[in-house]
């Protein structure tokens, strides 16, 4: 029994942490955002509309109508920045009536600031308007006064998927939480398994704010795993430096203060802006080259008559396993399915076919359709296989900031890949340098970063060290 396999007995059952499991919660609260943004508008058109039919006559007189158009995208600007659409804004009634009302007040006065000086407040009915902006703001108290309500009613008021993670510290309780023991599921943060780090990134899955009780001496390898995992992560304790806090968070109720020590690589808007970003570039890079992929499909098929795609499982964001696609470069008989041994220069593994895709790098081709299904991304953090190793030891062995490199989604390219960081890792320089690659990228994520690294990839695909 090798390693790797054995570390599976006694670990927690999939059945286990299956009914762990929770549905995201993000796309409820983006609807209720756009909801609101919808409202708004409604509602800001129908004040204007009700002083306009009440002191002209009219439902649409333009001196009326003119100001309550040119203030909605000034209002929209500003509550999009003070958090008029936020998830406490959602919850706390108090705090979004003072958010709307605070960007609908600077809103006004930036349109009255305009007027006056593009010298067109004369075309306004001050009367007219002034009643509009008083129906406006009564309108939209009102609905943020109602719209928790309507959450609690149709959404039972869950907008954030809450975790607790007790492992044998103080006791704390936070409402609308799950509370879960890791001794039950075998969670030890100072083990260095992938496995357990599969079954951590499950329970964590979709989580919006995870909450870990520990003793002291564990805090340390908890804040690591918490950061590791790309989440919102919070451990129950008085402020340490060497935990790396970014907050501290105070639950007057409980009597206790937790630290915040991890808040996830990337905020909603970057993680849409790069969701796009992969659909665009998959979704067209599958139709353009379909051709070369049912060639190199069709040859690989010919050659020894063995399936086309090798299917490998790998580590992916969260530190979970996910199933990555390949081109099959290797004999059947020979595939690796751990990759514990690098390919060598002159491989005996690898077919003919195999290796000319290698070398191009279009055996990574079908890794196009993991982007589409969510798995992975364009760019990122390369994916390991379990196996893999440098100077005989498991990459996490050389180095424990290795697990941290999973916070993102991994790439079908990245910055160590541009760097010329590839092929086998025979020392452990070679995953040490991919490593601080990877944790720069991550660091310092942009899209304008993503759109260099993929236009630079073009230039590496024939690579000295692809074999």
């Amino acid at each position: 029994m090798n390693k790797l396999t054995g570390t599976l007995l006694g670990a927690a059952g999939p059945d286990k942490v299956e009914g762990k499991l929770v549905a995201s919660l993000e796309r409820r609260r983006l609807r209720a955002y756009i909801m609101l943004l919808l409202i708004d508008g409604a509602l800001v058109h129908g004040a204007f509309m009700l002083a306009s039919r009440l002191y002209l006559g009219s439902w649409w007189a333009p001196e009326i109508m003119l100001a309550g158009q040119g203030m909605l995208p000034i209002y929209y600007t500003i509550a999009l920045y003070n958090r008029t659409y936020s998830v406490k804004a959602l919850g706390d009634w108090g705090f979004a009536v003072r958010q709307v009302t605070t960007a609908l007040l600077v809103s006004t006065a930036l349109l009255a600031f305009v007027a006056f000086y593009t010298k067109s407040s004369a075309d306004f009915s001050r009367v007219s308007v002034t009643l509009g902006l008083a129906f406006c703001t009564i309108a939209l108290v009102a609905v943020r006064r109602c719209f928790p309500l309507v959450i609690e009613t149709f959404w039972d008021g869950k907008l954030r998927n809450l975790l607790v993670i007790n492992d044998d510290g103080p006791e704390f309780r936070l409402d609308d939480a799950i509370t879960i023991s890791a001794a039950k599921y075998e969670l030890d943060p100072t083990a260095h398994d992938p496995f357990m780090f599969d079954r951590l990134g499950k329970l964590l899955r979709n989580q919006d704010k995870v909450v870990v009780c520990t003793p002291r001496e564990r805090r340390k390898q908890w804040a690591f795993l918490l950061k590791s995992a790309g989440v919102q992560g919070e451990i129950v304790s008085e402020p340490a430096h060497d935990l790396g806090a970014v907050g501290v968070n105070r639950y007057e109720e409980q009597g206790r203060t937790t630290l915040v020590v991890s808040t996830g690589p990337l905020g909603l808007r970057a993680r849409i802006t790069k969701r796009l970003f992969d659909l665009v570039i998959a979704g067209c890079g599958i139709i353009a080259l379909s051709p070369l992929l049912a060639l190199v499909a069709v040859l690989i098929k010919l050659e020894d008559r063995g399936p086309v795609l090798f299917v490998q499982r790998r580590l992916g964001r969260g530190n979970q396993f996910f199933k990555m696609y390949k081109f099959r470069s290797m004999r059947e008989e020979k595939l690796d399915s751990d990759g514990a041994q690098s390919t060598a220069r002159d491989d005996d593994r690898v077919t003919r076919i195999g290796a000319f895709i290698r070398k191009t790098s279009i055996d990574e081709l079908p890794q196009l359709f993991n982007v589409l299904l969510g798995d992975m991304a364009m760019v990122g953090p390369r994916p390991h296989a379990l196996g893999s190793r440098a100077n005989n030891k498991f990459f996490w062995e050389v180095d424990g900031s290795y697990w941290q490199r999973h916070c993102l989604k991994p790439g079908l390219t990245g910055l160590a890949q541009v760097r010329g960081h590839r092929g086998a890792t025979e020392q452990e320089k070679d995953l040490t340098d991919r490593l601080q690659s990877d944790l720069e990228y991550i660091a310092a994520w942009s899209l304008r970063r993503d759109i260099e690294i993929v236009f630079k990839t073009i230039w590496v695909l024939n690579h000295d060290n692809a074999y």
